[in-house]
Parts: structure tokens; C-alpha cells; sequence
């Protein structure tokens, strides 16, 4: 697989990641994910390390962002690929007026491209006067 192709499923594996999260659902995240990864909050005050076990049921129990009508706001900045298995991806969404920044590592495995871990954190928007 050339670079040119694992660029492009690593791009549609964030793309999926983006719209789980958007419609707070578990099934499409737990197929971007890889098994092992982790999801980390690194807000001061907030810090939080789960598996996606813990991950997946905060999700479950979330209201969605598309339920409540808010329009998807998000850019990946940027993904470098570290050879044909590793990838970085760095990310920003707003959702529930907080702007969060997500770093995403990813790893090429028999599962195909998946999401290792989730680092983020996130500031809060401020009102509109």
C-alpha cells in the first residue's frame, strides 16, 4: 500500500471517528478504535484515562450533538504518517460549546487502521455578546 493510500484510509478513519462523536454513537467509534487504546483528558482539573469499555458507556450516556441540532464545526490540522503501521493526526472540534483539540495516534494492524489513542483537551467558548 503506497503512502498515498494509507494517507487516505487514515483520513476516513478520522472522518468516521468525527462522525461518531457527532452522533454520540458507540458502534461507529468502537469500529475506529483499535481494542487496546486509551482516551485521555489532559484539561486541568479534569484528568481522566479509560479504556473504551469506560469510554464507549460515557458515550452511550451522552446526548449527541447532532440530536440537539448543532452543526458539525471541525478541521483536521494535520496527519503525518510514521511509515506504513503509525500515524498522527491532530484534530479541532467544537461540540457543547467547548473547543476541543484532539491528538490521535493510530496503528496498522490486522484490524486495518485504528485509533491507539485519544489525547485532548479542550477550552470553553466564550458566549457570543
Amino acid at each position: 500500500m503506497s503512502d498515498q493510500h494509507h494517507y487516505a484510509a487514515v483520513n476516513s478513519v478520522i472522518e468516521a471517528y468525527l462522525l461518531g462523536l457527532y452522533h454520540a454513537d458507540s458502534k461507529i467509534l468502537s469500529d475506529v478504535f483499535h481494542p487496546d487504546a486509551r482516551y485521555v483528558n489532559t484539561h486541568d482539573g479534569e484528568y481522566m484515562n479509560h479504556s473504551m469499555q469506560e469510554y464507549f458507556t460515557i458515550i452511550d450516556q451522552r446526548t449527541s450533538p447532532a440530536s440537539v441540532g448543532e452543526s458539525r464545526a471541525e478541521k483536521i490540522l494535520s496527519i503525518d504518517l510514521g511509515g506504513s503501521r503509525m500515524a498522527f493526526a491532530k484534530l479541532t472540534m467544537t461540540m457543547f460549546n467547548r473547543e476541543y483539540l484532539d491528538f490521535l495516534t493510530l496503528t496498522y494492524d490486522h484490524h486495518g487502521w485504528r485509533i491507539m489513542s485519544k489525547v485532548f483537551t479542550y477550552i470553553p467558548k466564550l458566549s457570543e455578546q
